[in-house]
């Protein structure tokens, strides 16, 4: 212990803290610099210690192996008899939320937070509720003189009242021991003064005081004087003078050390649910403090999310357009064709396919309407207007059927067919080509078709999407009519078959397969079922949309990846305040628990507003007047917000580790 003087106490009484051969060393290039050497001292309950030295003497280190803000690299610390050294960081965290209050030269307030707020900080570690804290914080800063800066910010506090402040924080949870580190050293000497009757009176009240500075004349205040010099102790002395004044002093009325419970008196699930709603209130203020940090953060989700979401709306209002298209070329049919297939030679000589045929077929009970169909190109002509045209020659079914929609007129009936009759219906490719658009200028006209003329007796939509594509002119008359006055020949081209609605195509197709092969004793037909044509349609416009969706994605994982990168930047900018809160008794856990809040909230918050920019696109989409629109999915939407709060945890997670694991004198001095 070298040459210094040890002040004599009762053998009978366990020191309040005790040290022994406390050493402290720093890495320093290849080797260490020893801060401290052979530390050996007790300070007892009630008294008033100055730790005095110069600049670079140890003071302020051993003032933190004391406030267990640091670890000793050898040598014995412990606490009313307990081994820090054998203590987790948890449990050190506890020493100094229910023993320690700390008074800092640099008072190391948060700035975002009021005073009052500031003040009630070691109490959300102690699991109070948020009544009792701020009644508690309230009436520390009322008895400090500071009742009316409650909710003032550290940014308009002076220095003593900053100091102040830290005084009451440093109470909040009883603060039986009180370190105060050079609490005078940014103050002028009015301040100073101020804050050093605050210690003399909490030192009244019989709180343990352990002051370190430099200057002799604040060290007089103390009852003991504690020299050290280059790491070594080198006097431990009482101060008589300061003994004697203490006989002279009365009880203060900051009230006495222990005197305030340091814990909730509400069970471990309620404080649990407050410690986290405390937690949620702190990162909406840091993302308040920092918007622009926040919001760059949330760029890369928002954008992702909006991507995903648009992606989603793009496949779905997609696949409606398809299935509406492919309603155009007929709900649910099928259609008959002679040959084995599209590219059989012999199917022009196969002519087995007859009317007698679509006859039997009506009759199946799961057929709903059968139109014989014929074709061949002629060229249209009305009056000095001509183009060639595609001529249907179909039953009165086939509208029906092929679901077509009637804009002007009539469709021709049964009666039509069987009289052989004369008339057509044009649809409006050919309403355009002959008659420039003006349907009762069509209703009713002669038209001619090769050399064989036709009554002109309505307008259908044109056919989307069907075979020779939408924008040739189709015009159609009964199948007898083409087949007797154009073509001289009773054979079909095909047969459309319409199935009931409450009927499986597939299971359709077969029944219709067998029926025919037994009519014609082989298969000598093949069968177009447009419910195939439907599902290849949708499931390749389902793979477009997964691989859309797919770079979204990756642009949402991107994003991940940024709020990691930024939220590892805020850790590094947050330090000492990750510092003063493990020093006001915040476990790891604590820690770990409000960046990753923050870092699920930064996520969640642009998740939701990434869905707001998916649907403003969606809503100045529609006002270009497109047919095509983007249908937007609940689950979709749902589905965002979850993966974006799942990337805040994933992405947070490892932010908020190194935050939780950052050493709590490394994080106050600034890392």
């Amino acid at each position: 212990m070298g040459s210094h003087e040890i002040l004599t106490q009762p053998t009978d009484e366990i020191p309040l803290l005790t040290l022994r051969g406390i050493g402290r060393a720093f890495p320093s290039g290849d080797g260490e610099v020893e801060v401290l050497s052979d530390i050996d001292l007790d300070i007892r309950r009630g008294e008033f210690v100055a730790i005095i030295g110069q600049s670079g003497s140890g003071k302020s280190t051993l003032m933190n192996i004391l406030g267990c803000l640091d670890r000793a690299s050898r040598g014995s610390y412990r606490v009313e008899g307990a081994e820090t050294a054998d203590l987790e960081a948890d449990e050190l965290a506890r020493l100094r939320r229910e023993h320690f209050g700390f008074i800092f030269q640099r008072y190391h307030l948060l700035n975002e937070l009021t005073a009052l707020e500031n003040v009630e900080m070691p109490a959300i570690y102690a699991g109070r509720s948020l009544s009792d804290r701020q009644s508690r914080a309230a009436a520390l800063l009322e008895r400090l003189g500071l009742g009316d800066r409650t909710h003032h910010r550290p940014t308009q506090l002076s220095g003593g009242q900053q100091q102040r402040v830290s005084i009451a924080r440093a109470l909040m949870n009883g603060g039986d021991i009180i370190l105060a580190d050079e609490p005078t050293g940014a103050l002028d000497s009015r301040s100073g003064e101020e804050v050093l009757a605050v210690l003399k009176e909490l030192h009244a009240s019989g709180r343990t005081i352990i002051l370190v500075t430099h200057d002799a004349g604040v060290a007089a205040m103390a009852e003991r004087i504690v020299e050290i010099k280059d790491g070594r102790i080198q006097s431990d002395l009482p101060n008589p003078v300061s003994a004697d004044a203490r006989l002279l002093e009365t009880e203060a009325d900051i009230g006495p050390s222990g005197s305030e419970p340091s814990v909730s008196s509400g069970g471990g699930f309620r404080r649990r649910i407050e410690q986290v709603s405390e937690s949620f209130r702190m990162a909406l203020r840091s993302m308040q403090a920092h918007r622009v940090r926040a919001l760059l953060t949330m760029l890369g989700i928002i954008i992702g999310i909006a991507s995903v979401v648009c992606v989603v709306a793009l496949g779905t209002g997609s696949q409606e357009k398809v299935l509406e298209n492919i309603s155009s070329l007929g709900t649910n049919t099928l259609e008959i064709f002679p040959g084995k297939s599209y590219g059989d030679v012999r199917s022009g000589k196969i002519t087995t396919l007859s009317v007698g045929d679509a006859e039997q077929l009506a009759r199946q009970p799961y057929v709903a309407a059968v139109t014989p169909t014929v074709s061949t190109s002629r060229t249209a002509r009305y009056r000095g207007e001509e183009a060639s045209a595609q001529i249907s020659g179909v039953g009165e079914g086939y509208f029906a059927a092929k679901g077509s929609r009637l804009l002007a007129g009539s469709f021709f009936d049964r009666s039509s067919v069987r009289s052989r009759a004369l008339d057509a219906v044009i649809d409006e490719n050919t309403l355009a080509a002959l008659f420039a658009d003006d349907a009762s200028l069509a209703l009713g006209a002669t038209i001619f078709l090769g050399d064989m003329p036709a009554r002109v007796i309505g307008v259908v939509e044109t056919q989307q999407g069907g075979f020779g594509g939408s924008q040739n002119l189709a015009v159609y008359v009964p199948y007898t009519t083409l087949q007797t006055r154009m073509l001289g020949d009773l054979s079909l081209r095909s047969i459309t078959v319409r199935v009931s609605d409450e009927v499986d195509s597939d299971l359709a197709e077969t029944a219709v397969t067998e029926f025919l092969t037994l009519r014609h004793g082989t298969k000598d037909f093949f069968i177009l079922n447009t419910d195939d044509i439907r599902e290849t349609i949708t499931a390749t416009t389902q793979t477009l949309a997964l691989l859309i969706a797919a770079i979204a994605v990756i642009s949402l994982f991107v994003g991940g990846i940024g709020v990691m990168n930024i939220m590892l930047v805020t850790v590094s900018e947050r330090v000492s305040e990750i510092g003063v809160r493990m020093a006001v008794g915040a476990r790891r856990g604590d820690i770990l628990q409000q960046f990753l809040i923050e870092a699920v909230l930064v996520c969640l918050v642009g998740g939701v507003l990434g869905i707001l920019l998916a649907l403003a696109f969606g809503y100045a989409f529609s006002l270009l007047g497109s047919s095509f629109r983007l249908i937007y999915s609940t689950d979709s939407m749902i589905w965002a917000v979850a993966v974006s709060s799942l990337i805040g945890i994933v992405f947070g997670y490892l932010p908020a580790r190194n935050a939780s694991r950052l050493d709590p004198v490394a994080a106050l001095s600034g890392g």
